[in-house]
């Protein structure tokens, strides 16, 4: 199915029920076969993909009252495939969908809600759009509902209940669920009992299908030897690698030091582990700033002497609650802070939206 630019979940499990035939046929008043038309269309199915002649048939489906073509629809007008982006259109195509108890359509309809696309921001009608599709088994949506209760968001905090939907989405493989109930049980929230071991395989079947955040988080336990694994600073590197990769902050700026200190099988590289730093620092974590703030300092990395660039990112660390950029930032600190790199994780819970899942 439809795969966005963003690894969003769009795809909404048509694909095995489309019989190809040499060359694509759809009678009138077929909603159905207009549906699959637009699919192969969309998809590149035996045809060339071209979104604009999906966008055609799956109105014509949509029109009849199909609940999944209207949601496509919806899919192809919030993304602007195949027509110029318009998420209030998309925002009524998903609501018919939606009232025909569509579960797909429902979460996204609760994405719209949240973010505040093409309607007023409404926690609290995300939550409940988020729960219509969640009570049906979209393994995204109780991933989203988990993070309305996580954060406060349509509802009173509740570690516990987001724990109880992590689970379920975890459960049917949900990547990002996996990683966030890792977090719950390495922390010990929502009712959980603190188990690294437990935070390490939830970690690794999460960075099995390639989600960024969980190959830092595994690649931190391989670092320190947490979770019942081995410490190897060579798997850690290699985990840091796919998620930096994919722009994961956190893992670049591991990375970073691993390059600059010669660890875990890598070269000394003080350039590399600057471009990364540079990377990291450019997303907002606070330990690249600083470890770029201390290879300017000292005019490493292929970087220019500069000591105000330095109190710069220092500064900018120090925002974030850096201790040691404090320090710095202030004149409080001595020689030997000046060669400290930090390699560390905030293990922060929710992906960003340009992680959001495909909707299933």
């Amino acid at each position: 199915m439809i795969q966005s630019k963003e690894n969003r979940e769009k795809s909404l499990g048509m694909k095995t029920a489309i019989r190809l035939s040499p060359a694509p046929i759809a009678y009138p008043g077929d909603a159905a076969a207009q549906f699959n038309l637009g699919v192969r269309y969309a998809n590149g199915q035996g045809v060339a993909q071209d979104y604009a002649a999906a966008l055609s048939w799956y109105r014509k489906a949509a029109d009849q009252g199909h609940a999944a073509a209207q949601c496509q629809l919806g899919v192809l007008y919030e993304e602007g495939w195949g027509v110029a982006q318009d998420y209030a259109a998309a925002l009524s195509w998903y609501r018919k969908a939606a009232d025909q108890g569509h579960a797909a359509a429902q979460c996204q309809l609760g994405v719209l809600y949240e973010e505040g696309w093409g309607i007023a921001q409404d926690y609290a009608a995300a939550l409940s759009w988020y729960r219509k599709a969640a009570d049906q088994g979209h393994a995204a949506a109780r991933f989203y509902l988990a993070g309305m209760f996580d954060n406060g968001q349509g509802v009173a905090q509740d570690y516990a209940t987001a724990a109880s939907w992590l689970r379920k989405a975890a459960d049917q493989g949900h990547p990002h669920a996996q990683n966030n109930l890792g977090f719950f049980y390495e922390e010990g929230l929502g009712g959980l009992p603190k188990d690294d071991r437990e935070a390490a395989r939830l970690y690794k079947l999460a960075a099995d299908q390639g989600n960024a955040r969980a190959q830092a988080n595994l690649g931190w336990f391989y670092d320190n030897g947490f979770g019942g694994l081995p410490k190897d600073e060579c798997e850690a590197a290699r985990l840091y690698k796919l998620a930096a990769d994919q722009g994961e902050a956190a893992a670049q700026t591991n990375l970073g030091v691993l390059y600059e200190q010669g660890l875990g099988g890598l070269s000394k590289d003080k350039c590399e582990a600057v471009r990364l730093y540079k990377l990291a620092a450019d997303q907002g974590n606070a330990n690249a700033q600083f470890n770029l703030g201390v290879s300017y300092r000292n005019g490493c990395g292929g970087l220019p002497k500069d000591d105000r660039e330095a109190a710069r990112l220092y500064k900018l660390a120090a925002d974030q609650g850096n201790a040691f950029g404090s320090r710095l930032a202030s004149g409080d600190g001595s020689g030997l802070i000046l060669i400290t790199l930090f390699r560390g994780l905030v293990l922060a819970r929710w992906p960003q939206r340009q992680l959001r899942l495909p909707r299933a």
